[in-house]
């Protein structure tokens, strides 16, 4: 571990490794025409639709941690390099589903693949992804995300 990891809060390392992460990833799909973002969306389309659903952009949103604005910009582009179809919501005529289309679902099991190799090298010296060591990481990654973050509360605090 370098010497600035070891120094650093729990918050710069958090963001390191997201950075670290984001480009690993970026570089890693960028030959097959995809950003981390698209890809981000793309995957979680993929494995959500293998579950029998077809989520609105909102509910896409909501699963990925992305703006629900910036979703609607990514299945846009997406959408016109015909890797995702966006159709109407019977249910809710304001709502678009989307669905990756036969091309996007070749190029997005081809990421996966390409993304779960980065994956064993970064969980390698955690023992790798099946290593227990790696499997309480994940739930303590998991604790972290459901912790709620509610950054008006601390300033509330500081302006009273």
């Amino acid at each position: 571990m370098s010497a600035e990891a070891e120094r650093g809060t729990a918050g710069f390392l958090v963001w390191r490794l997201s950075m670290k992460w984001r480009v690993a990833v970026d570089r890693a799909v960028g030959p097959l025409g995809l950003t981390h973002a698209q890809y981000a969306l793309m995957a979680s389309l993929y494995g959500m639709s293998r579950s029998g659903l077809r989520p609105s952009q909102r509910r896409l949103a909501d699963h990925t941690g992305l703006e629900a604005l910036y979703v609607s910009k990514l299945a846009r582009a997406l959408e016109a390099a015909g890797l995702v179809a966006r159709t109407r919501d019977p249910d809710d005529p304001r709502a678009m589903q989307l669905s990756l289309t036969e091309e996007g679902r070749d190029v997005t099991r081809r990421a996966i693949r390409v993304v779960q190799g980065l994956l064993d090298q970064l969980l390698e010296p955690l023992g790798g992804q099946d290593g227990p060591r790696a499997r309480q990481f994940t739930r303590d990654l998991a604790t972290l995300l459901d912790a709620p973050l509610d950054p008006t509360t601390e300033n509330d605090e500081e302006q009273s």
